[in-house]
């Protein structure tokens, strides 16, 4: 279904509004309007053909005559169904846009590594939609399927995967700030995929099943700017000759700064219930299974977002030391993403820099001005808020951390409630892991650095700068690194060489210049270079 209804959108995303009178007439216009967007070849070719049928049109998309426009696919074996738009006009100036998108599918063809098919079938598809050419949107739109199968064949590899019925809805209105504002959802039942790796040369030989009752995907987008992206796609495909692009690239230019900022904000979240992975080693498992994104458009001080999202894992512990299960995480929320992002000073510089009679376009000492600028806004790398818990034991954190030079500047906050649970699961481990018995002093060190909370949970605040010092809830665990010194490792060089010539003794007396120099009174040779290390 992901797979049909971009390209159904896309076929009804570029019809124009025009008389309401069906006819051959009508037709051949509605051919004209496409072409802007598809090329004339589309349609000298026959993969595109708009035709009359009662008191709609028919656009059809013969995929078999786009694949013969590329004989170097060399595919063996092709065989698809044609598929086909209804699009009738309204008396609004909007479109009525339907599709039996049912359809069967098979290919063949030789890859790198020997024969490789595909085959898929989607049962009962149907779209029923009205499209706005003043918006160049969809106002609302709806589809269904029955189920659908895919199979793919790979020399080392091969997956199957099946779906029950499915159902999507679009909705989208004019926005205030201009472009479009749109929601849409997804709702699959019954979701199953089997892969069956067998890859000797590299040792691997298993099998895989990922199945959930429900997959849904829902997203919404603010100020998407669906004209001018259209308007940049007609340019496309009229200037595909480069001498003609070159010589109109002062439209290309004004056309993309247009378009800008692309979008507000979109947002995309895919949801999992009752998520299991099937693999040799266990089941892996969730009750609910979510990652979500989220992008402002390209504006001066955009953000990115990502979460993702789990509750009731579980996780086989077959294979691991039965110590090691009070440590396993059973819900996790994870957050992150970035701040202070200056897309819009980039991509105008950009736009008004590069040049197609040039090569390259941009300059390389261009791009590296480019990207100083971008940090000397000071991008961040953001956690939020994120946790991982396990009963009683709950570990959360968040900071954030930036970029004054070649090393970063990090704060990052953790502070851990039933942390002598995981000491003791830690003790339980050192009885008979080696490693575990050299690690459990560093655990109860770290402990010894902790703040104790109102609540009884213990916090770190970690402080890195990019001198490389490191302090923890103010402490000083480490000083900045020690200033390289170029020329004083040429003079020691030199140094070297002048003490090989003497004969060895005067370079074993510079050699240990250090430590005379830490001061032979006060006993502290070892401690005067420590002192050299914590200092700038």
């Amino acid at each position: 279904m992901k797979r049909i209804l971009p390209l159904a959108f896309a076929l009804a995303f570029s019809a124009p509004g025009f008389a309401q009178t069906v006819d051959n007439q009508g037709a051949k216009q509605l051919s004209d309007n496409l072409a802007r967007y598809f090329g004339k070849q589309a349609f000298d070719k026959g993969v595109l053909k708009v035709s009359v049928e009662g008191d709609a049109y028919k656009i059809a998309l013969d995929v078999k005559a786009l694949v013969n426009l590329v004989p170097e696919q060399k595919l063996l074996k092709f065989d698809m169904a044609p598929y086909a738009l209804m699009v009738k006009p309204r008396s609004d100036g909007s479109w009525d846009v339907s599709s039996n998108f049912s359809q069967g599918a098979s290919f063949e063809f030789d890859g790198p590594e020997g024969r490789q098919s595909m085959d898929f079938t989607i049962k009962d598809g149907k779209l029923t939609s009205v499209y706005d050419p003043a918006l160049a949107a969809f106002t609302n739109a709806t589809s269904s399927l029955a189920g659908m199968t895919m199979t793919s064949r790979e020399a080392k590899q091969q997956a199957d995967v099946s779906t029950g019925a499915g159902t999507a809805t679009i909705t989208a209105t004019k926005s205030a700030s201009g472009g479009v504002d749109f929601t849409a959802t997804q709702k699959i039942s019954n979701f199953v995929e089997m892969i069956k790796v067998d890859d000797p040369e590299n040792g691997l030989n298993f099998p895989l099943t990922l199945k959930t009752p429900e997959l849904s995907v829902d997203a919404n987008g603010k100020g998407v700017r669906t004209k001018p992206l259209l308007d940049l796609l007609a340019f496309a495909v009229a200037n595909e000759d480069e001498a003609q692009l070159k010589a109109n690239q002062a439209e290309l230019k004004s056309l993309m700064l247009a378009a800008l900022p692309v979008w507000e904000r979109v947002n995309g979240n895919y949801g999992f219930k009752d998520f299991e992975v099937d693999s040799p080693v266990g089941k892996f498992g969730a009750a609910q299974f979510s990652a979500a994104f989220g992008m402002d458009g390209v504006s001066q001080n955009g953000k990115v977002d990502y979460t993702i999202k789990a509750s009731g894992l579980t996780i086989p512990h077959q294979t691991l030391p039965e110590w090691t299960v009070p440590l396993l995480p059973t819900d996790i929320d994870l957050n992150f993403g970035g701040a202070n992002l200056d897309l819009d000073t980039m991509a105008k510089k950009a736009i008004e820099a590069f040049d197609l009679n040039k090569n390259p376009p941009l300059s390389d000492e261009f791009g590296t001005a480019l990207v100083a600028d971008f940090k000397a806004k000071n991008p961040k790398v953001v956690i939020a808020h994120s946790t991982v818990k396990n009963g009683n034991i709950e570990v959360a954190l968040e900071g954030e951390m930036t970029f004054p030079g070649e090393k970063p500047d990090a704060t990052v906050t953790i502070d851990v409630a039933g942390y002598d649970k995981i000491v003791d699961a830690l003790k339980e481990g050192a009885k008979s892991d080696e490693q575990m018995a050299q690690a459990f002093p560093f655990a109860l060190a770290v402990k010894g650095f902790g703040k104790t909370l109102p609540d009884g949970r213990l916090e770190w605040m970690i402080n890195t700068k990019a001198d490389g010092s490191v302090t923890v809830n103010g402490a000083m665990l480490k000083g900045p690194d020690a200033p390289q010194d170029d020329s004083a490792g040429q003079d020691n060089n030199a140094g070297q060489d002048n003490n090989s010539g003497d004969g060895g003794a005067n370079g074993t007396d510079n050699s240990t210049g250090g430590d005379d120099s830490g001061g032979g009174d006060n006993g502290g040779g070892d401690n005067g270079g420590a002192g050299a290390k914590l200092q700038p």
